[in-house]
């Protein structure tokens, strides 16, 4: 663990010898924030509301690409193969991102050696959501009934690796109920299925799941936090109501190509803590049902080296492997 975690600060030193001319020029072109997920979705709304902050602070435009497919992979092997000038940051979950190569038996990517930490930015805050007139009122009564239907109970996610998915392997572990997965590509794909009865289950972010929950067309049995959720104290957590053993990883972060200078990685680092700084963005993130969350590259590279051990534990363990 050690000599991996040393990876981060060879890169991250190497980069002070390299570049710093051009650093003092940086930004002198629009950044573009690579999100591996649909528009409209968590990610993208808080990559936005970030990208808007940042923009104005720095007096530079900021493009967001969604860059959807392969479950986030598309997106991040088109960022590790980009040129390490700071002008192409990945927006990434640190579940999905440690999960792809842990999965695949020919990776599309290095999750740790292919990246240049740049700082977390937000966590993420999901409800486990049945459809409002769902015959199950209960946690229990949802467990007892899906065992009942022919295959279990269907879930909606954005791909492999996804929390959703994670989420529905650890409670298939823990309770014995077949999740099936549905795949689907945008946030509002998988909410209008839920709301209409096509599927069972999704794991929409508390921001995206109220407005559904307040106009009855959804209700949420459980949250996927490690406590619960302000806005639903009444809410258990996944563990709490013994639907999962651990709570996977809800955090996401922002990361660069490896060999990235470091007077830019500093730059834009300083630029996302300044950022997450601001009363009214803190506001729009909180509102979206995230907590804003930023680190050192430092921090955040020890993170991400923790993260790809326990996704791959986690694999192996729940037979996740592609």
């Amino acid at each position: 663990m050690k000599l991996i975690a040393s990876v981060f600060s060879v890169v991250l030193t190497a980069g002070l010898l390299a570049g710093g001319a051009h650093a003092q020029d940086y930004p002198s072109r629009p950044i573009t924030f690579v999100v591996g997920y649909g528009a409209g979705g968590g990610t993208d709304i808080n990559a936005r509301i970030f990208a808007e902050t940042i923009s104005r602070n720095i007096g530079q435009s900021i493009v967001v690409e969604n860059k959807t497919g392969a479950g986030g992979g598309l997106a991040a092997t088109f960022v590790q193969n980009a040129a390490p000038d700071g002008y192409t940051l990945l927006i990434m979950s640190g579940l999905q991102h440690a999960y792809l190569p842990a999965s695949q038996s020919k990776p599309m990517y290095d999750a740790i050696k292919g990246f240049t930490p740049i700082s977390l930015f937000f966590e993420m805050i999901s409800v486990l959501a049945i459809p409002y007139d769902y015959p199950a009122k209960t946690i229990g009564e949802f467990i007892e009934q899906g065992k009942k239907k022919v295959g279990g109970v269907s879930l909606g996610s954005p791909g492999p690796g996804s929390p959703p998915h994670f989420f529905g392997a650890l409670i298939t572990e823990a309770t014995g109920l077949p999740v099936q997965m549905v795949q689907y590509r945008g946030t509002s794909n998988f909410m209008a299925d839920l709301t209409s009865g096509r599927i069972d289950l999704a794991f929409p972010t508390y921001g995206v799941a109220q407005s559904f929950m307040t106009d009855k067309k959804a209700r949420a049995l459980a949250v996927a936090a490690d406590e619960r959720w302000s806005e639903l104290p009444d809410v258990p957590t996944l563990v709490e109501a013994k639907l999962v053993k651990e709570m996977p990883a809800m955090w996401f972060g922002v990361v660069a190509p490896a060999g990235t200078p470091r007077p830019i990685v500093d730059r834009i680092n300083e630029e996302f803590r300044k950022a997450a700084k601001d009363p009214e963005l803190v506001r729009r993130i909180t509102a979206t049902g995230m907590a804003v969350r930023t680190s050192t590259p430092e921090q955040m590279g020890e993170l991400m080296v923790s993260e790809n051990a326990k996704v791959g534990a986690l694999v192996e363990r729940l037979n996740l492997k592609q």
